[in-house]
């Protein structure tokens, strides 16, 4: 018994003595006094920052106050003062792209002849029948408060100059495509007879070109920075582009093949003879469109007709385009539905609309709305990788003015009446498809929106350069636009 003790007591006196574990709470007391440490230093050292205004101080508090504290709007410019000669109302007419050029061509009226402008009424009885007013679809505030240095603009026309009040407006449509000279001599003089005049109708009412650079450059700082859309549509705009470019890049097609477009152009190139008499029978419904016998192949071969999307099909494989390109369709419901569209999309399959990249409670606020519908495909046109209008209408001109403006972004315009004579002799069998191929990006290979001079035809303003399509006076700056524009031929390089 004695030998094991004495063992015992050997080992017990080789071991290192017990750890005897700190108790959690001096554990969390040092942690919280080496915080109270930490966060003292801070406190002083960011005061002291405050004292001296040290640059890395200064910076380090503004990164921090970034997240804290609301971004402050940009300073309002200064209002003009000047004596207004009267108000200005103006309803618009046609569809949204329209109604915008003539918003800008409006306040540039205003600025030229002193007077003050009522916010825009926009069109409620065309074709489209949108209810939405100038507040639905733009920034109202903005627009009032962003060209407050240049015109007064009140929101809604005072009471004591309406209709109720017993208050017996002037109205006239200007005469089209007029210069300053017709504003100055023939416009102005009516405001000292009557306070207020009614513009009842608003379309290509100023001249495309020769005018002064202070009035060109104006409509452009309303189209390009005073008209905003909502904050809602700009949302949900910004939200479409955004998928699309995680997706990859992507075409913005304006397929503008529409029944009121086909029905107005009287254009039935691939339709039934049931579509043909239901589209011809529409165009008689509306008395206000002037034109109603129409031969179809006639205007097809002079290149008026929007290509169809068979036709459009064989144009983009013969330009190169991939058969995995996506490619977004920029367009309100296509004549025909998904079955007219089932060429082309065997050719791309990728092809997407808003309908399909949006859940339906998304769109739930605009649809019905067609002018707010047709501003998102509008954003995403403006954003695309390459845009390509199937029709020169209003859209496609003012998207077109604005990828120049945003440096020249790749547009295709395409030269329908070419095209037409190209795919016919293909379809005959003359023209191979290599030929075709060949003839095609030949036709193409200038006209993809690099900078070009206005094509200016002074006796033929519908087939000069329209303004908002190339807005020069906009784009450069003196000695600067030689260098950028050259010698080139306008009507070849557009």
């Amino acid at each position: 018994m004695e030998v094991r003790s004495e063992t015992t007591q050997a080992r017990s006196e080789k071991l290192p003595p017990p750890v005897v574990p700190k108790p959690r709470v001096q554990v969390w007391f040092v942690r919280v006094c080496s915080s109270i440490l930490v966060w003292t230093c801070l406190v002083q050292l960011f005061a002291a920052g405050e004292l001296w205004h040290t640059r890395i101080f200064t910076g380090l508090t503004n990164q921090i106050s970034r997240f804290s504290a609301p971004v402050e709007p940009l300073p309002l410019p200064p209002p003009r003062n000047y004596t207004s000669n009267g108000i200005l109302l103006v309803s618009c007419n046609g569809g949204l792209n329209q109604m915008r050029s003539a918003i800008c061509d409006m306040v540039t009226v205003a600025r030229l002849l002193n007077l003050t402008l009522v916010v825009p009424e926009l069109d409620k009885t065309s074709f489209w029948a949108d209810p939405s007013g100038f507040e639905d679809i733009f920034d109202v505030r903005h627009f009032i408060d962003s060209l407050r240095d240049e015109v007064r603009i009140l929101r809604r026309l005072p009471k004591r100059y309406t209709r109720k009040y017993g208050y017996q407006m002037f109205e006239m449509p200007p005469v089209s495509w007029s210069d300053e000279k017709y504003y100055l001599q023939q416009v102005l003089p009516l405001f000292s007879k009557h306070k207020v005049v009614h513009f009842n109708r608003t379309d290509t009412r100023l001249a495309n070109n020769g005018l002064p650079l202070t009035l060109q450059r104006l409509r452009c700082r309303v189209n390009f920075q005073g008209l905003k859309f909502t904050p809602q549509l700009e949302a949900l705009g910004s939200k479409l582009v955004r998928i699309l470019q995680q997706r990859g890049p992507f075409v913005a097609l304006h397929l503008r093949y529409e029944m009121d477009m086909l029905a107005f152009s009287g254009c039935t190139h691939g339709c039934s003879e049931e579509e043909a008499e239901e589209l011809k029978k529409m165009r008689y419904t509306y008395p206000w469109w002037r034109e109603k016998e129409i031969v179809s192949e006639e205007r097809r071969a002079q290149g008026l007709c929007p290509l169809t999307p068979e036709e459009v099909a064989l144009v983009l494989k013969a330009l190169g385009f991939e058969k995995n390109t996506q490619i977004y369709i920029a367009a309100g419901e296509i004549y025909g539905g998904e079955h007219r569209l089932s060429v082309l999309r065997e050719a791309f399959p990728r092809i997407v609309k808003k309908e399909m990249l949006l859940e339906s409670t998304e769109l739930q606020q605009f649809q019905n709305h067609s002018s707010q519908m047709a501003a998102l495909d509008f954003m995403v046109s403006v954003a695309s990788n390459t845009f390509i209008p199937t029709y020169d209408g209003n859209m496609a001109k003012v998207v077109e003015g604005h990828r120049r403006f945003l440096g020249f972004k790749k547009t295709i315009l395409l030269d329908r009446k070419k095209l037409v004579e190209l795919l016919d002799l293909h379809h005959n069998k003359t023209l191979t498809w290599d030929q075709l191929a060949v003839a095609v990006k030949e036709a193409h290979e200038r006209r993809r929106g690099a900078p070009t001079r206005q094509r200016v035809i002074s006796d033929k303003p519908k087939e000069e350069d329209y303004f908002y399509a190339n807005p020069q006076e906009c784009l450069c700056e003196g000695t600067k636009c030689n260098d950028l524009f050259g010698h080139r031929n306008s009507s070849l390089t557009r």
